[in-house]
């Protein structure tokens, strides 16, 4: 059997010395879930904000109203913001960040349900940012991003 993704991810923070922290909005925790099923974890995940409004983006997270206003809360710009913030707000190496559309409703012909924009912030001024349009119903689009969110982590890791 292999290794869990977040298992992998566990490792590779701990190979680092580095430690994680995470904003969430559509997957409401999912990637914090799945980090903390591991045992030992606590050595390197901080904690995390499920920021689902956009008062707990802004007042919390330190998004910008500029740029939920220019951009909206699904974008590529409050992604970024979202992780940039949750790093310095909870002192980590790394945080990865999620905001998207998981459905049924909310969609709209510029931003279907499904749309995620997932972004990881890091040492050095590392910003990566990805964007995906998931097929399937609200969970499909969390399991879908939280998944995506963990490779990131891995391949920013690995990639260290």
């Amino acid at each position: 059997m292999s290794e869990t993704l977040e298992s992998q991810v566990g490792a590779a923070l701990l190979a680092h010395g580095w430690t994680i922290s995470t904003a969430e909005s559509c997957t409401g925790g999912l990637v914090l879930h799945r980090l903390t099923n591991i045992p030992g974890s606590s050595a390197y995940v901080a904690g995390g904000i499920v920021a689902y409004s956009n008062s707990v983006k802004q007042t919390v997270l330190r998004v910008k109203q500029g740029t939920l206003l220019a951009h909206g809360a699904v974008s590529e710009q409050t992604a970024l913001e979202m992780a940039a913030g949750v790093r310095q707000l909870l002192k980590t190496d790394v945080a990865v960040s999620i905001t998207g559309i998981a459905g049924p409703g909310g969609g709209t012909s510029e931003k279907p349900v499904g749309l995620t924009y997932i972004a990881l912030a890091g040492p050095d001024d590392l910003l990566v940012v990805q964007r995906h349009i998931w097929d399937g119903d609200r969970l499909a689009v969390k399991n879908a991003s939280a998944e995506a969110a963990l490779q990131l982590v891995l391949d920013t890791l690995n990639a260290a």
